[in-house]
């Protein structure tokens, strides 16, 4: 079977504007739309790095947030790299702007290099170096 299906996120953002703003300085994304609602937030905004692509708008339901049990709230954005200097340069740019380390950059006992940080409203956001869905030789 062929597809040309492709998989992309959406995230609501108390203060989208906002995280746009940072999700550009804390990981390089590029906004590539941004359509105003007429409440000063975001109806609409997309956001690009490489073959990564999500689109985000302004939570105005005050949608529930997943709480941490234990390290991590359990589910997330992963991004792959193809370098474990991309990872720990991303890594540190993310500190730089205010997100909370969830996971140093270390090697898991599968193989793959990864860090996990929060950014400011909570979201979980893994870089690594293992691509899912191609095989592996772990």
């Amino acid at each position: 079977m062929t597809t040309s299906a492709t998989f992309h996120a959406y995230f609501g953002y108390r203060d989208a504007v906002g995280a746009l703003r940072w999700l550009e300085k804390a990981f390089g994304f590029e906004t590539t739309t941004e359509v105003p609602d007429d409440k000063g937030g975001i109806m609409h905004a997309e956001m690009r790095y490489g073959g990564v692509a999500f689109t985000l708008f302004t939570d105005e339901e005050g949608y529930d947030r997943p709480t941490r049990k234990g390290d991590t709230v359990g589910h997330g954005a992963y991004i792959a790299f193809d370098t474990e200097a991309e990872v720990n340069a991303i890594h540190a740019t993310a500190l730089a702007a205010g997100a909370d380390s969830i996971w140093t950059p270390a090697t898991t006992e599968w193989g793959n290099y990864r860090c996990r940080v929060a950014d400011p409203e909570g979201y979980e956001w893994t870089f690594g170096t293992h691509r899912p869905g191609l095989p592996t030789t772990w």
